[in-house]
């Protein structure tokens, strides 16, 4: 999968691009990652690319036409890629907005700055996204939720396939207790039915304590849920 994030500050984005799973992967190839420096493409000797908003008030706002000109270049740099501005306008990011980017195989990440971009840079984006009901400094981090998300989802990324098609929020669930060892901590034990053997008793109690889990902490995940009558059957023993 290739992502092409546009950024003013392209260091922020370099380390954890170098680190663990999506270190790894970069490494091998599954995940390619440019980082395009938004100040290259502004043209003045001071590479200025924002400016005071029209009508006063406070903050600055990043200006038109170095953000245009780098998502042109990005787009001719990743053919047939999706444009995302990262902004707390648009529609929320989940899980299943990963899949569906992973799905593509090519995106573009507009990181947003200041009080914003100028409105009219909407018009050259394909779409806006956000990650929840809060304000970041810049859309960077936002940029790296996104692509280790997806990142995750590439074949071969992980190290155990079956890891992403059991976590949280894959089948509109969170993801049931796990333990290692050892066996006891501080008077705390492991769930005898892990200890086992039994794969089936396991996973009937690993599907209960997702459903549970989900039920408690969640209500809202829980209410979109379309339980069969075996999931009915287990929350009945609750």
């Amino acid at each position: 999968m290739i992502f092409e994030i546009i950024t003013l500050f392209p260091r922020l984005l370099e380390s954890p691009l170098q680190e663990s799973i999506l270190g790894k992967a970069v490494a091998r190839g599954l995940v390619e990652v440019r980082i395009r420096d938004l100040r290259a493409h502004a043209h003045d000797k001071h590479q200025v690319t924002d400016d005071t908003p029209y009508g006063g008030g406070a903050g600055m706002v990043m200006k038109p036409e170095p953000l245009v000109e780098a998502i042109e270049a990005a787009r001719e740099s990743v053919p047939g890629a999706r444009v995302v501005l990262l902004d707390p306008a648009g529609r929320r990011f989940d899980q299943a907005v990963a899949r569906e980017y992973a799905a593509l195989g090519r995106l573009v990440l507009v990181c947003g700055r200041y009080e914003g971009v100028d409105e009219r840079v909407r018009a050259f984006v394909d779409e806006e996204l956000s990650l929840g009901d809060f304000v970041l400094t810049g859309g960077e981090l936002a940029a790296l939720c996104v692509v280790d998300a997806c990142a995750r989802l590439v074949p071969g990324v992980l190290g155990n396939e079956q890891s992403a098609g059991s976590e949280s929020f894959e089948q509109g669930l969170l993801d049931y207790p796990q333990y290692t060892r050892p066996p006891e901590f501080r008077g705390m034990r492991v769930p005898e039915v892990l200890l086992s053997g039994d794969h089936a008793r396991i996973a009937r109690w690993r599907r209960k304590q997702a459903l549970l889990r989900t039920r408690d902490r969640r209500p809202d995940l829980f209410a979109r849920l379309k339980l069969g009558e075996e999931d009915r059957k287990l929350l009945g023993d609750a």
